[in-house]
């Protein structure tokens, strides 16, 4: 066997292997790669994007929380006010009512000392009717009258 025919016969194989590969092969292997690569292209710009739209909902959600955080300031702050209402009205309210049992007060002692002193007077006027009895009912003695009169003097 001949080398030279041997070598040919490969050369001429090989130049058939390549021209197929590259018809038939390597234009379906060009497609399948573009593909992958396309792929891999999308995906990363898929992680990209999502990636900033992590970084965005981040921002997102601290936003939130601030405006949750200035509202639950705002919504403390308008309770506490209004607590501070509460208390001013409670303490308005509760010195409305003092002032009026201190005005029932002063009025009832006010009848009390009336009636006190309509009964004093009662009384006193029964002393003097009986001072009176007791001095017209016995003789007219100065020495006595004057006796009776600080009995009752004493009795006032």
């Amino acid at each position: 066997m001949n080398i030279n025919l041997t070598l040919f016969a490969q050369a001429l194989v090989f130049v058939a292997f390549v021209w197929f590969s590259k018809r038939f092969v390597w234009s379906w292997l060009l497609v399948k790669i573009e593909e992958r690569q396309q792929q891999i292209a999308d995906g990363l710009a898929a992680g990209e994007r999502g990636r900033q739209d992590l970084e965005l909902a981040g921002k997102r959600a601290t936003e939130e929380l601030h405006k949750a955080r200035d509202r639950a300031m705002e919504i403390i702050a308008q309770a506490d006010k209004r607590a501070a209402q509460i208390v001013d009205e409670a303490k308005t309210a509760a010195k409305a009512e003092g002032d009026r049992l201190v005005a029932g007060a002063k009025a009832e002692i006010e009848q009390e000392v009336f009636r006190a002193k309509e009964a004093l007077r009662q009384q006193v006027a029964d002393l003097a009717v009986s001072g009176a009895a007791k001095i017209l009912g016995r003789e007219v003695n100065a020495q006595v009258h004057a006796d009776l009169l600080a009995k009752l003097k004493q009795e006032l």
